[in-house]
């Protein structure tokens, strides 16, 4: 008998820790990451940030072996993309990271705070990252947006004001005290009272 074939897209698959070895190997093989969390290149211009933080599960337990990519504009609001004329060609910045969590749920990025990006229908949005998470159990990774604190343009983004008021601090990286390049702390939390916003995308 022959057995019938599922029609349709089929859905992504979990990721757990074995996707280290070729995604996360965080220094810990023989060659150089693809991507890392270190964005900053000698050419880049734009202030100097660190974004850290750590991944939660909806128990409040930390995610060992959680995987997270940002994607990001330069300080000018471009993007490293062909689809973007106005990226500059002899910068060696791409706006891509990517890291896996540590024991602790920890993760860290060095990179520049990016600049007042257009939406399709030409609205400014405040500077932001999107955020993908990947972890086990998911069978879809999650996205989500990296705002920071202090931002007079969050008030206008025409992203945050989707989210209910109450939910949007969610999306807000808080500056940290202290002197030196500014370090936005940002907790992500998959599930429960203080879950993350995610968006359908």
């Amino acid at each position: 008998m022959q057995q019938a074939k599922p029609d349709g897209i089929t859905p992504s698959q979990t990721v757990g820790p074995y996707f280290a070895y070729g995604l996360t190997p965080n220094g810990k093989y023989d060659w150089n990451d693809a991507f890392n969390n270190n964005l900053v290149t000698p050419d880049t211009s734009g202030e100097r940030i660190r974004i850290e933080g750590q991944v939660f599960d909806g128990d409040g337990a930390v995610v060992p072996d959680c995987m997270l990519e940002i994607w990001q504009a330069d300080a000018q609001g471009r993007f490293s993309d062909p689809q973007d004329k106005r990226a500059l060609t002899n910068t060696s910045f791409k706006g891509f990271g990517r890291i896996g969590t540590d024991a602790k749920g920890g993760y860290t990025f060095d990179t520049i705070k990016p600049g007042l990006v257009a939406d399709p229908d030409g609205k400014p949005q405040a500077p932001h990252m999107v955020l993908a998470v990947f972890a086990r159990g998911m069978l879809l990774h999650n996205y989500s947006r990296i705002y920071f604190d202090g931002e007079a343009a969050n008030a206008t983004d025409p992203v945050l004001a989707l989210v209910p008021a109450d939910r949007r601090s969610t999306l807000i990286a808080t500056r940290q005290p202290g002197s030196g390049n500014a370090v936005y702390r940002f907790d992500i939390h998959l599930q429960g009272d203080k879950e993350t916003v995610f968006f359908d995308v």
